[in-house]
């Protein structure tokens, strides 16, 4: 009689929990990299466990954010009129809710990156950067629906893509991915360390929806407040990231793009895009140096 042996055992929570702390790993995003398939396998699982159990599944990721659009449009520019004298302010608004989902989904899940995966920190001996990156990779995977529903409106209306609308909305999101992953980085780490640290980053986000150019549009922070004020307004990153998406959609929908452009944007606007871009990079370096040399502590914390 043939026998065959046996497969690997699924380990339970529990006996990974049991298991001795794992051998530190190589660090650096340059590692997490080279183990892309690794860090694959982490995104799909996690996107897997999201619509574990629902019905409809993936189709949420495109209901959700098409529901959402129809509020904010029947809402603001039906409703309340927040729209008079702007084209398209639903546009302009569903524009800024993309950029605000994916720094927000990117900051809030690289924080708790770390705590939520501790069974495979601690066991399995992988660069811990793998984490917060998996959650930017996320987020990115769950903005491409939102993208979806800005788009089909769009073209709807008349926008056409060019170059300068698609560099500036790249540009919009290579800031916010810098940002977001920095900002996860560091507050993942502090957060093993001291779990208000996970409070103090859901608060912060809290304040991104309003503090860039979303639900009211940037000339209004100009009248209100005058130039100087406007001008400290624009060194929030978020809002500039904001301004360069609705360069790459909202404008184009207008019945007269560079006439809205002139008018509802804000001077040198790639500029300091470019600036803020290369600044977030500088950030993400600092706080990988930050959490490479706090990781070591990281398993016995968690």
């Amino acid at each position: 009689m043939s026998t065959t042996a046996p497969g690997p055992a699924r380990r339970t929570t529990a006996e990974l929990e049991a298991l001795p702390l794992a051998p530190p790993a190589a660090t650096g995003l340059s590692e997490v990299v080279r183990r892309r398939y690794l860090l694959g396998m982490l995104v799909r699982n996690t996107i897997k466990s999201r619509y574990q159990g629902t019905v409809l599944g993936w189709v949420w990721s495109y209901l959700q954010p098409a529901i959402r659009f129809c509020m904010f449009y029947f809402l603001f520019q039906v409703m309340i009129g927040r729209g008079a004298g702007m084209e398209n302010f639903a546009i302009h608004l569903f524009a800024g809710m993309v950029i605000v989902h994916f720094f927000t989904e990117t900051f809030n899940g690289g924080t708790q990156s770390l705590v939520q995966n501790r069974s495979l920190i601690t066991k399995l001996p992988v660069p811990r950067e793998m984490f917060p990156v998996a959650r930017m990779l996320v987020a990115g995977w769950h903005t491409i629906p939102m993208l979806v529903i800005l788009v089909v409106p769009c073209v709807f209306l008349g926008w056409r893509p060019d170059p300068v609308g698609m560099a500036a909305a790249l540009l919009g999101f290579t800031l916010t991915a810098a940002l977001g992953l920095a900002l996860g980085l560091l507050f993942s780490v502090g957060n093993v360390f001291m779990r208000d640290i996970g409070k103090v980053a859901q608060t912060l986000t809290q304040f991104v929806t309003f503090s860039v150019p979303m639900m009211y549009p940037y000339t209004l922070v100009q009248e209100r407040f005058g130039e100087p004020i406007a001008t400290y307004y624009l060194w929030n990153p978020m809002a500039e990231a904001v301004l360069l998406i609705q360069r790459g959609f909202w404008t184009g929908t207008t019945s007269d793009p560079e006439a809205t452009a002139a008018v509802h944007l804000p001077d040198h606007l790639f500029t300091r895009g470019l600036v803020m871009t290369a600044i977030a990079f500088v950030l993400l370096v600092l706080a990988q140096r930050i959490f490479a040399r706090l990781e070591a502590r990281v398993p016995e914390r968690l």
